[in-house]
């Protein structure tokens, strides 16, 4: 069983409950290479008719044509939606047009109310790791929030103005007490969302190697040279234990194992999407 969820979550989403009456929308952020397992179910409940707009983070690492299905998905069920690279600073100016876009009736009102302009007030929202402190970073044209290649960095709220347009509220990452599916909380572990130190990274790197055999053939034999047609004829252990006497490692399959895990999350092994709409919802359902 996977399952990380904190006291200082609890805290969090405590936090964000009541600065939600502050903010005139809400930047949901998900992981681009698992849109629907980084979507936090409680969110839709805790926004309530707030507007909020999903963004699609890390889109640098996710496979292009996925990143545009998931994009269109979201926007069939009615929730504008964008992907963007925070990490070089691509799609800012995006979000702000689409939020503006979003927010225009809430403006429209107002105004006609005689209402003084303001900064549109956003809070961000999302599971720990997605890359929210980088975004706000972004914004800011500095390091304002702390940022790190793992969870749980961000532990409190902090509120950074984007010139006299926006101001952003950034949030510590909130899962959620319980995962009903256990292959959503693998795809958690493999993006690197759950600390590693609570799991088996074996059994991650497994999960995930079954995957690309599957989705994305080839990619392991090219990123480690493995002998034309191992990748498909090896079962998943003996394939984990060829590409870590590959790398040097001899039989130490627990270090195979950390190196894959590493590599695909920094993608190595090419830019790799985890789960896709029609494997989510199926081809003919709306749901």
């Amino acid at each position: 069983m996977i399952q990380w969820y904190p006291g200082h979550m609890a805290k969090a989403k405590r936090q964000f409950l009541e600065k939600l009456k502050m903010v005139d929308v809400v930047y949901e952020l998900i992981d681009a290479r698992i849109p629907y397992s980084s979507k936090n179910p409680d969110v839709k409940e805790m926004i309530g008719d707030k507007p909020h707009i999903v963004i699609l983070m890390k889109s640098d690492l996710a496979d292009p044509r996925q990143t545009a299905a998931w994009v269109r998905d979201y926007e069939s069920r009615g929730i504008p939606a964008i992907s963007i690279n925070a990490k070089e600073g691509q799609g800012l100016k995006e979000i702000l047009k689409l939020t503006k876009k979003v927010l225009k009736p809430f403006f429209e009102k107002r105004e006609a109310k005689g209402m003084k302009p303001r900064a549109i007030r956003a809070v961000c929202v999302g599971i720990p790791n997605v890359g929210k402190s980088t975004l706000i970073n972004r914004f800011a044209h500095k390091n304002i929030a702390r940022t790190g290649n793992k969870p749980g960095v961000t532990k409190a709220q902090q509120w950074i103005k984007y010139g006299k347009e926006l101001e952003l509220l950034d949030t510590p990452g909130i899962l959620w007490p319980k995962f009903e599916d256990q292959d959503v909380g693998k795809r958690l572990a493999v993006t690197g969302a759950i600390k590693d130190t609570l799991l088996h990274l074996d059994d991650i790197a497994l999960y995930a190697m079954g995957y690309l055999k599957e989705h994305y053939p080839g990619a392991m034999t090219e990123r480690y040279n493995l002998k034309e047609g191992r990748e498909q004829a090896l079962d998943l252990p003996e394939l984990l234990l060829e590409i870590t006497k590959v790398r040097g490692f001899r039989d130490d399959y627990d270090r195979g194992a950390e190196m894959f895990i590493h590599e695909l999350r920094n993608g190595l092994l090419g830019r790799i999407t985890l789960e896709r709409p029609e494997d989510i919802y199926g081809k003919d359902t709306d749901d």
